[in-house]
């Protein structure tokens, strides 16, 4: 068994959750359960940026203290990943002075140590939205592109992190073949591009009478802490480093995992690599970025303006509280790396087409013919489907291990269109006996296949699976140390598997 280490991007506490959040949080707990079930000791965390001067100034209009406008935000995002069902160990927030500060401060001051820090006066071009410094190549006619704002012009002076000295270092680190991993391919050239334009020193502070609301700089009480050394330090902050709590097991000793969005990507491959090697940590950095795109609403920008802003609790309820087909339809139409689309109508083809017909459907009608007849026993022998099996494990574990999520779930669902083509190419309802037994029982089998792959995507639903069949491994199927075995994947896999339970509806049609 070895660790894999994943985190994703946390979340700023200036507004509720959007389908961005969950689409970065769906990805982040498909392949965190995925590495469990392969048997790796897993530890998954998320959390909350709490920092900051957009979070001061909207508290401000609020009339209310920071730290409850953060505590109602990260209470929202917490029952939301909840209901969705996201397997997280750790939820990190960068307001917890007992957990995310004293790491903070540490690592502050080992960068001050080794001459990575240096105060600068700078004027800049400020864009709230982010929370960050723009340069001139970052605007599109002027203004933000993510947040279509004219950025403040702001003079200020700030401690610097000296980046610009790490470009060749970080090339290097980006290029080597046991180096930083950007997943997917398509997106390292991205990333080099700026290295190749020349790096810039980053702001690591601003002062106090701009952003109070944050950790002060050590040694410097004009200064607050800026963004990145805060919010990125998540990584190891949530792990205790350089403090009594340190659990070094989950860096030095794991495979680490970022996932997080295309927008944020830079940040994550060079300065945090920067600032861990400057820190003289002795820890690697981390071994793959994995980058995922924008979300889209019926091919546009989800945006207030055109009305067409798609809220995670209006799929929810479109549901009845059901996350697995927005787990399922975010796994399935999106390429990990590329942006996507949100469809009402394309959503609800997804519902009928995969969930109900070919996935709901099937299982019913093999435990409706299994038990028409008898009790639900089985006989499990060698079969024809055992090749097909075979074969789709093969194409499923590529797909999840490359993170290549589409393939690996179009591999479960070919099983399911090979199940319904057998029933009715063969004519199962027309055979008698022994026969219709062995046969049913061959897709009760193709079932338990099925089942099994489901479990990162809907895993609650693939447990309901489960338990129709009458699987001994039910009750276990959503336990953290729960393993799919080489003989799970093997035909006639599952000891003490004699009969099936009894149908029940696996998804109801959609109420127009």
């Amino acid at each position: 068994m070895s660790r894999r280490y994943i985190t994703t991007a946390i979340d700023y506490a200036s507004a509720a959750p959007h389908m961005g959040h969950v689409m970065e949080k769906i990805l982040a707990d498909v392949c965190a359960r995925w590495m469990r079930l392969s048997g790796h000791e897993v530890r998954f965390q998320i959390g909350m940026d709490e920092h900051g001067v957009k979070v001061q100034r909207a508290a401000a209009k609020a009339e209310v203290d920071p730290q409850q406008f953060v505590d109602r935000f990260a209470a929202l995002y917490e029952d939301l990943y909840r209901r969705l069902h996201i397997s997280s160990d750790f939820f990190i927030r960068t307001t917890d002075r007992t957990r995310h500060w004293p790491t903070v401060q540490a690592l502050w001051k080992k960068l001050a140590e080794s001459g990575a820090l240096e105060k600068q006066s700078y004027t800049g071009l400020y864009c709230q939205g982010c929370e960050r410094f723009l340069t001139a190549r970052d605007l599109q006619d002027g203004v933000c592109p993510i947040h279509q704002a004219k950025p403040e012009e702001v003079t200020e002076s700030n401690w610097f992190f000296l980046l610009g000295r790490e470009g060749e270092w970080l090339k290097k680190l980006l290029t080597e073949p046991d180096g930083y991993r950007i997943v997917p391919d398509h997106r390292a050239p991205e990333t080099l591009s700026l290295i190749e334009q020349g790096l810039e020193d980053v702001s690591f502070s601003r002062p106090k009478s701009s952003l109070s609301w944050g950790i002060p700089v050590p040694d410097d009480d004009e200064q607050t802490m800026y963004v990145w050394c805060d919010a990125l330090s998540n990584y190891i902050s949530g792990l205790g480093y350089l403090t009594p709590m340190q659990e070094s097991q989950w860096w030095e000793g794991a495979e680490v995992t970022h996932v997080i969005g295309k927008d944020i990507a830079r940040f994550h491959a060079l300065i945090w690599p920067a600032m861990l090697k400057n820190a003289g940590l002795q820890v690697p950095p981390p071994q793959r970025l994995l980058i995922h795109g924008f979300l889209t609403s019926e091919g546009q920008k989800m945006s207030k303006t055109v009305g067409n802003i798609v809220q995670p609790e209006e799929v929810l309820s479109h549901f009845g509280g059901n996350p697995d087909p927005l787990r399922l339809y975010l796994s399935h139409e999106i390429p990990v790396g590329n942006d996507g689309d949100f469809s009402w109508k394309r959503i609800d083809e997804i519902y009928d087409a995969k969930l109900r017909n070919q996935l709901g459907n099937l299982l019913n009608r093999i435990l409706v013919l299994l038990r028409k007849d008898g009790d639900g026993s089985l006989i499990i022998e060698q079969h024809a489907l055992r090749a097909e099996a075979k074969q789709r494990w093969e194409d499923f574990g590529k797909g999840m291990d490359s993170f290549e999520l589409q393939n690996a779930i179009q591999a479960v669902f070919n099983l399911c269109l090979s199940g319904n083509i057998y029933i009715d190419v063969h004519k199962l309802w027309t055979l008698k006996g022994e026969e219709k037994k062995k046969e049913l029982s061959a897709l009760a089998e193709l079932l338990r296949h099925i089942t099994l792959m489901l479990l990162p995507f809907v895993p609650h639903t693939a447990q309901e699976m489960a338990r129709q069949l009458n699987l001994p491994c039910a009750a276990m199927m959503l336990e953290k140390d729960f393993v799919i075995t080489e003989r799970m994947k093997e035909w006639g896999g599952e000891e003490n598997w004699t009969k099936v339970g009894e149908p029940n509806i696996l998804f109801a049609p959609l109420v127009k």
